[in-house]
């Protein structure tokens, strides 16, 4: 939780340096020797040698993915499609997972979640971005929902981190929020995806607000997405370990 603001490093030297859940913003860098430098995260702005990388960054991931563009819908029918394509790619890497002895599953590769907190964590996306947001349910999360690691923690808000449950049993519950999410799809028309949510008081997140309700189940999309992507680095892993 350290934070630099206002710091000069010239003639610094950083090496074998792992950096997660942080920020960086408004940093200018000159001069430097960059080499073998991982970086995963939202990359908005970055410049290198005069080159914004972001739109290029962007362009390959499509490319590599050509799935990955329909994660971008605007319309009801683009929606649906979506989540029938995640539904599906879900259902492989799930089965990818079941081939590994059960341990393995709740283990972290690299400090990452495990690959069932990253379906808890899927959980309480759905949880927060449908069940509340969209549908207005106040409290609508799961004892086993994981919040993300920087929202500011809440005592009426689930954040069990020691929770070992079993595959199945979130499986179980992820089932029942893909039942909602894919009823809220289908009643989607053009007027209720270009509407705004009514705001929902009470604790947790999102704060009390009106959001965009495209928005709100893009944020899902991106979120069921990427993290599945994660997921299917992580199994690598851990299939070679076992």
């Amino acid at each position: 939780m350290t934070e630099f603001a206002g710091v000069k490093l010239t003639d610094a030297r950083v090496h074998d340096v792992q950096v997660a859940r942080a920020s960086f913003w408004k940093v200018r860098m000159r001069g430097v020797w960059v080499d073998r430098v991982e970086i995963d995260g939202e990359i908005q702005g970055l410049r290198v040698n005069g080159v914004d990388v972001g739109p290029l960054i962007e362009a390959e991931l499509d490319r590599r993915h050509p799935q990955r563009a329909l994660m971008r819908p605007t319309d009801a029918d683009g929606f649906r499609q979506a989540w029938d394509i995640l539904e599906t790619l879900w259902a492989g890497t799930v089965e990818r997972a079941r081939a590994l002895p059960p341990h393995l599953l709740h283990e972290r590769v690299d400090d990452e979640w495990s690959f069932v907190e990253t379906l808890r964590h899927l959980l309480f996306a759905t949880d927060i971005w449908v069940g509340r947001a969209v549908l207005g349910e106040p409290r609508p999360w799961h004892p086993l929902s994981l919040p993300f690691d920087e929202m500011d923690p809440d005592p009426d808000v689930p954040w069990d981190r020691a929770a070992r449950p079993g595959l199945d049993e979130v499986l179980a519950l992820r089932a029942q929020r893909a039942a909602t999410v894919r009823r809220v799809l289908d009643g989607l028309t053009p007027d209720r995806l270009a509407a705004h949510t009514e705001p929902v008081d009470g604790p947790g997140y999102p704060p009390a607000d009106r959001y965009p309700v495209a928005e709100c189940l893009g944020t899902v999309l991106n979120e069921e997405w990427e993290h599945r992507l994660y997921a299917e680095r992580d199994l690598a892993v851990l299939t070679a370990r076992s």
